[in-house]
């Protein structure tokens, strides 16, 4: 039985002006939590990018490109007898590579790997990843990637002096679609399992509750149990057992009431401010202004003329005329009284009628002040 529980989740999204909080419905356990035990592995190897049209390493800052460049040539069978400086063309770039090794991967199929320089190449547009082995954490090899760079720009123009160079996106890194073939295999062996585990993304002893609820409603009292804030450990059921897979699609489904402490979250860079459901402010009286000031700085030329009398010529002198001017927004003293809800919240600033980069400085001044009743993060 799925459980049909009405969520109101409220965020009012501030990028230039308030606007009204939307709601939506209860989530899914998929969306808020992952099974334990199922998960990615991060994988990273070092390689060489060749086919470079002159925009690879330089020598300055590139000495490691010119030895592993050595390394590779003479593990080929070619013995270099020369200056290694004169072996660097600037068509070749050290780069790292990095893939994701999915859970229940099979070895033979293929992941993306993403291609990012070491030192000072300028474009790895056209460059051509050689032969990399991808490791774990544990020095194993699960892959090798090699291929051809898609850096989804362009780099063109002669640059330099008297040229222009025209780039679009960024040229320093870029992915070789399909380009690591799995070599070894993580084997996760999911029939024996007797219980299974929903780790929750964001942990919060409410949402475990709920989720253990949710789960007993479908699956009988006694099937599941919060461990802990961010675990809830489900008893797989005899009809089950041998069909891991079908318990825990089953379980994924399931809908859940999501709880979240009230948090105001602010980026002072773009000026977006996030308020969550829970935010509510206590009476009080605010009272914002703004004060700016422009200086503005004209140069004149005077050219006195020539005197009547003697040679002498009048001197050419620039007389600088600088004007500051001082503008001090209205303010007014507005009460606002103790919301209950976040529309409420929103009415409230917005009746204020200040930007969002002033929503910042009111939003800090009500936390000093003890008005407002959530946490306040900075980001």
């Amino acid at each position: 039985m799925r459980l049909h529980v009405s969520l109101l989740i409220s965020i009012a999204v501030l990028t230039g002006t308030l606007v009204s909080p939307f709601t939506a419905d209860a989530v899914r356990i998929k969306d808020i939590g992952v099974i334990e035990g199922v998960r990615e592995n991060q994988l990273i190897g070092y390689g060489l990018v060749v086919g470079l049209d002159s925009t690879g390493d330089r020598v300055i800052g590139g000495q490691f490109t010119i030895q592993a460049m050595m390394s590779m040539l003479n593990k080929m069978g070619v013995n270099l007898v020369i200056d290694p400086i004169q072996l660097l063309t600037r068509n070749i770039a050290s780069v790292m590579v990095t893939a994701k090794l999915p859970p229940f991967s099979k070895a033979g199929m293929t992941l993306d790997a993403v291609v990012s320089s070491m030192a000072n190449a300028k474009s790895l547009q056209g460059g051509t990843l050689l032969l990399t082995p991808l490791k774990a954490a544990n020095q194993q090899v699960f892959a090798v990637a090699q291929g051809s760079v898609s850096i989804g720009g362009f780099l063109g123009g002669t640059g330099g002096a008297g040229g222009a160079t025209v780039v679009k996106n960024h040229q320093a890194a870029g992915v070789v679609p399909g380009g690591a073939i799995i070599e070894k295999e993580l084997p996760v062996n999911i029939d024996s399992w007797e219980t299974v585990s929903v780790l929750l993304r964001r942990p919060d002893f409410t949402t475990a509750i709920r989720t253990a609820e949710a789960i007993e409603g479908a699956f009988g009292k006694g099937s599941a149990s919060a461990i802990n804030a961010g675990t809830v450990r489900a008893t797989i059921p005899q009809p089950f057992h041998g069909r891991v897979v079908e318990y825990i699609a089953s379980i994924e489904g399931l809908d859940v009431s999501v709880d979240a402490v009230a948090k105001v979250v602010v980026n002072e860079r773009t000026g977006t401010v996030v308020l969550g459901e829970h935010v509510r402010i206590s009476t009080c009286a605010i009272s914002h202004g703004n004060l700016t000031i422009s200086v503005k700085n004209t140069l004149n030329v005077s050219q006195p003329s020539a005197p009547l009398i003697g040679s002498a010529a009048g001197q050419t002198t620039v007389t600088p005329d600088v004007q500051t001017e001082i503008k001090e927004q209205e303010s007014r003293l507005i009460v606002v009284d103790e919301t209950v809800t976040l529309g409420e919240v929103v009415q409230a600033l917005n009746a204020v009628g200040v930007t969002p980069r002033d929503l910042v400085a009111i939003l800090s001044a009500l936390r000093a002040a003890g008005s407002l009743q959530a946490n306040l993060e900075i980001i």
